[in-house]
């Protein structure tokens, strides 16, 4: 069992951050070139284990300076049954390395977690299809049975916790919450958003939270936006509602392009980092439930250090 999966310290009202966008990074910034956007092809040899190790230690470092808790996700956002197989790792290959991932930031923790600033490790993983577009859509059922796999690896190496992260539809979401309740992990699900602060499929946020909790039995831990500019969702905050509670996590792209602008670009859009954090802080600073911030496209040690000068202010 993972040390903080009985008391994440997130939902007891310790500040968090998380990393930025780990892929955006290490493509565009390290240059590093990752098979269908995985970052987990990473952990197949040392030097590549050595990158990773070197990525995570900076938010490690950073927040034992501003004391504020870190939730770390493992590089697998990518490390599912299709995906791997479009890059040629079979399910064995696949369940070695989402176990190295854990094992990767559980070497983190035991070198750089404080008193003041504990490390919550999340077995990540990320949509069946595309992270932008809903395609080829599961059912609840279905999506259930296919991320069992994965989040049975994370239960098994002992992460505090799971999160899928750039969810697209609400079926995903319901089957996700379901097998991570059968395997007795604590979730988070994720969803992402347009322009307009709704699913690619339309739906409003509360209604996606909403429909997921009533199907679920209020499975979720918490809910998070991720891979969306501050300004495409701070418009679901102008007034307060009930199911902003469930909301607990911003993970914020650097740019305000929409998915589909971001899609076809070829350089790198990282912001403003300055504006970046403040954006997220002012947010938190008018529901205090917000409780993770960090980043996601784009952002990187700059974008979560803003956030960390921000929250100390």
């Amino acid at each position: 069992m993972g040390i903080y999966q009985q008391q994440l310290p997130q939902l007891n009202g310790k500040v968090c951050i998380t990393d930025g966008g780990l892929e955006t990074d290490l493509c565009f910034n390290m240059n590093i070139n990752l098979p269908e956007f995985a970052s987990y092809d990473l952990l197949r040899d040392e030097a590549g284990y050595a990158t990773l190790y070197d990525y995570y230690q900076h938010y490690a470092q950073l927040a034992a300076r501003y004391k504020v808790g870190l939730i770390l996700e493992t590089p697998t956002w990518r490390a599912n049954t299709d995906w791997g197989e479009k890059i040629g790792d079979a399910p064995e290959a696949l369940r070695k390395l989402n176990i190295a991932a854990v094992q990767l930031l559980a070497h983190i923790r035991q070198e750089f977690e404080t008193e003041h600033s504990p490390i919550v490790i999340s077995g990540c993983l990320g949509p069946r299809g595309d992270g932008y577009t809903p395609e080829a859509c599961m059912n609840a059922t279905e999506a259930a049975r296919y991320h069992s796999t994965q989040i049975q690896t994370f239960a098994e190496a002992n992460v505090d916790m799971i999160a899928a992260l750039t969810l697209n539809y609400i079926d995903e979401a319901i089957g996700v919450t379901r097998a991570a309740q059968d395997a007795g992990l604590p979730a988070c699900i994720s969803f992402t958003v347009e322009t307009d602060g709704k699913l690619p499929t339309g739906e409003t946020l509360e209604d996606a939270i909403a429909q997921v909790d009533e199907q679920t039995n209020q499975g979720p831990a918490y809910y998070m936006i991720n891979c969306a500019h501050p300004s495409h969702f701070d418009h679901l905050f102008a007034v307060d509602a009930p199911w902003h509670q469930r909301l607990k996590g911003l993970r914020g792209n650097a740019s305000c392009l929409s998915h589909a602008e971001l899609d076809n670009a070829e350089t790198l859009d990282d912001g403003n980092p300055i504006a970046f954090g403040k954006e997220l802080t002012e947010l938190r600073k008018n529901d205090a439930h917000l409780t993770v911030l960090g980043g996601c496209c784009g952002t990187d040690l700059r974008h979560i250090r803003e956030i960390c000068k921000q929250l100390t202010h």
